[in-house]
């Protein structure tokens, strides 16, 4: 089991700036220390570890939340003119070259909302970027590819979870196809029981976000090509780490979704094509589902590049909340 900790509230102490990326600093070069922190929002108010939920979806429901986990990777700076500097993430159990697990729930996996007694498990990056002045941060959801680890490629998405570094270790972050894995986990256990399409009931409302339509054995050494890949870029232009941290909206991400009811599929959306809960979802994430018209090979892409509007820029009492692209 991981160890509990909050880096949040250490980075918020610090004031530092923070991004991330794999790509190794210039040797000599002056650098400076970056920690960004998450959080998770409903209805403009911080929530995380097992915290009550309330008005999620159309149906307007409370709901407790069961699960939080999502990857990030390619953390870079903005400046002024808009360069892009990438960062490099500390090693850790929490972060391996680019990549980055981000964990809302507490280790004690209890009901209870997170304080400083009781902190999420993760909710903050750390690392080293170039000295310099920065405005803005760009980043990525999902596991990439690869990234690279002292000067080598190193496969991420599909690789063997069972003897992969950590955070790329976790079994309930990774599916059996192709041994990819999931980019997003949020499950959600409404007051009401989900009614399915065949009259049952279940607990839990899902959202799982990966890779769809792949193909290629990792395990045999062939490369993996996915036909929808459901990676996506987050461009904050105007970001002050003093007094900011990128907030994810729970509220906007179920904003069209019934949790109490699933149609279809997987309970709730696990990226299938076909799941009527997953058009909804993936909306709120800036995803195109599948191709918008045959042929048009957009399945899985982002909708507008740097735009999701689940992510925010929010803070402190001195810092305006804007949206993902300001």
């Amino acid at each position: 089991m991981r160890t509990l900790r909050n880096i949040g509230f250490a980075a918020a102490a610090a004031g530092c700036f923070c991004a991330v990326s794999g790509t190794a600093l210039a040797a000599g070069g002056k650098t400076q220390p970056v920690a960004i922190s998450f959080a998770l929002v409903d209805e403009g108010k911080e929530v995380g570890c097992g915290a009550p939920l309330a008005n999620l979806g159309t149906s307007h429901l409370a709901a407790k939340l069961h699960e939080a986990r999502l990857y990030v990777y390619g953390f870079k700076l903005i400046d002024a003119k808009g360069k892009r500097t990438p960062v490099a993430l500390d090693q850790s159990e929490w972060q391996y070259g680019d990549v980055a697990l981000l964990d809302f729930k507490d280790a004690r996996g209890g009901n209870a909302p997170c304080t400083q007694a009781n902190p999420a498990k993760n909710v903050a990056i750390v690392g080293n970027a170039p000295a310099g002045s920065y405005v803005g941060l760009e980043f990525s959801v999902g596991a990439p590819l690869e990234t690279i680890v002292d000067g080598k490629p190193v496969a991420i998405n599909h690789s063997n979870v069972e003897t992969a570094a950590p955070p790329l270790d976790v079994v309930g972050m990774a599916w059996n196809w192709q041994a990819g894995r999931r980019f997003i986990t949020f499950e959600f256990d409404p007051v009401t029981p989900v009614v399915k399409a065949d009259g049952s009931k279940t607990r839990t409302w899902m959202v799982h976000v990966g890779s769809t339509g792949c193909k290629g054995n990792p395990a045999t050494g062939e490369i993996v090509s996915c036909l929808h890949e459901n990676r996506f870029t987050v461009a904050l232009d105007r970001f002050d780490p003093k007094t900011q941290r990128v907030e994810l909206d729970l509220t906007r991400l179920l904003e069209n979704s019934d949790i109490a009811a699933d149609k279809g599929g997987a309970v709730g959306c696990m990226s299938a094509l076909d799941d009527p809960e997953c058009p909804a979802v993936f909306a709120a994430l800036g995803l195109t589902l599948g191709d918008v018209a045959a042929g048009a090979g957009d399945g899985g892409k982002q909708t507008k590049a740097g735009v999701s509007p689940v992510f925010k820029v929010g803070g402190g009492t001195s810092a305006k909340v804007v949206g993902s692209k300001q």
